[in-house]
Formats: structure tokens, sequence, C-alpha cells
């Protein structure tokens, strides 16, 4: 009957573990293609998460009980499960200290006083996307204390080909690229990420600067509150690639 018992608690904490492994990739995946909306898989996350706490607290429990009794036979299943629900509350808090790490914004700008505008993107948003319009009041104090390197940048070259780089940048990051007005100085773009398929619509501005150009880039998430600083990060990579 113990030995029962023993066996019970250990083949359960490594389903458990399996099971809260496997949200983690059905919950995002699963919004990724329109199963389920993105907060059906912030829930498997979370249910993940909430496996994954009683997996360890259960486990590291189950383990003391083994090694005073001289259980040794299931002593690999609790490891495994231990392991894996150790990873996985590892993984959620780096992800939580990310979120908490930076300010609860999505829209951020190089240019906070005239920011520059989407033109083509604007139909593919949808009606539930985040609003466009960049409050300088709230937004700029909280960008700036977070990101103070987001800033225009100065190029030598001509705007032309400084538009023409902007382009090139934009499809070597990976995104893919709505529309190029050479008229207007702006190449618009849209990236997606692989677990979830968040979008983030970016917008590259470049103007004239005496013979060289300026460059503004902005970038905003189409859901979701707080970015977890990938607006930021992503327009740093463009700047970078600009930069050469």
């Amino acid at each position: 009957m113990v030995d029962t018992a023993k066996s019970w608690w250990a083949k359960a904490i490594l389903v458990g573990a399996v099971v809260a492994a496997m949200l983690l990739p059905v919950g995002a995946l699963g919004a990724k293609f329109g199963i389920w909306g993105f907060q059906t898989g912030f829930l498997a996350l979370a249910g993940s998460t909430v496996l994954a706490v009683l997996g360890v607290v259960t486990g590291l429990v189950a383990l003391f009980v083994s090694k005073k009794r001289g259980f040794t036979d299931d002593m690999p299943s609790l490891f495994i499960g231990l392991g894996v629900s150790g990873l996985i509350i590892a993984l959620m808090g780096m992800q939580f200290y990310a979120a908490s790490s930076v300010p609860p914004i999505h829209n951020i700008s190089t240019d906070i006083e005239d920011p520059p505008q989407f033109v083509e993107v604007v139909a593919l948003r949808g009606e539930s996307s985040n609003p466009l319009e960049y409050n300088a009041d709230q937004l700029a104090p909280l960008q700036q204390e977070a990101y103070p390197w987001v800033k225009p940048l100065i190029l030598s070259v001509p705007r032309d080909a400084a538009l023409n780089e902007a382009e090139q940048a934009l499809t070597e990051l990976g995104l893919d690229v709505v529309a190029v007005d050479r008229d207007a100085g702006i190449v618009e773009a849209t990236a997606t990420t692989f677990w979830f398929g968040f979008k983030d619509d970016v917008v590259v501005r470049v103007r004239d600067n005496g013979p060289g150009s300026v460059v503004d880039v902005r970038s905003v998430s189409r859901v979701g509150q707080s970015d977890l600083g990938a607006n930021a990060r992503r327009i740093g990579q463009i700047l970078e690639l600009l930069q050469g």
C-alpha cells in the first residue's frame, strides 16, 4: 500500500510537470493561429505556472519523505518533475521581471513632439487594436526615463539613400514591409512574434537634413498594455543597422 501510494505521487508530479510544460506552447501557438484569443493563451500560461508551483512544492515534500523512508525507486520521476517545474517557474519569473522592469507602454517614437504617422498600416490594424495616437504628455516622460537612447538618428547620406537603407534594415530584421512612400519618405512594416503571433507596426520616416538626412522610427503594439520593452529594442536594432 505504501509503495503504491508513493508511486502514485511520483507519477502525479511528473504528469503535472509535463502538462504544465505543454500548456506553454499550446497556449501561445493556439493564440497565434487564431484558435482562441491571446487572453486564453495567457490563462494557459497562468495555469502552467500554477501547476509548476504545485509540482515544486509537492515534489520537495515527496523527495524529503522518500529520502527519510528510504524510497528510491521513484527518485528519477521526482527529479524530472521537479526539474521541469523549476524551469517553468524560472521562465515565467523572467517574463514577470521583464514586465516589471519597464513601464507599461507600447507606443515608442524617436520623435516625441512630431512622431511619424502610419498611413497604409492603419487599415490592417483592426477595430480592436490599440489607438495610434501618441499622447506625449503621458508617454514621453515614461519613455524618456526608460529608454533615453531612443532619439532621432542623423545620417550623412541623402534622404533617398537613407530610405533605401531603412527598407533593407526592416527586411533584414524579418519585418513584413507594408508600404514605401518615397515622396513622403516613409516605410511602413509589421513585426510578428513567433509564439503568440502578436503584431507590432513600425514606421520609419526620413527627412532631409542639409546634405544628409534625419531618421525617426516609431513602433506600436496592436494589442496589450505593456510590450516588455520589445518596441524600444526593435527601434534600437533598426537605428543600429542604419548606423552601419
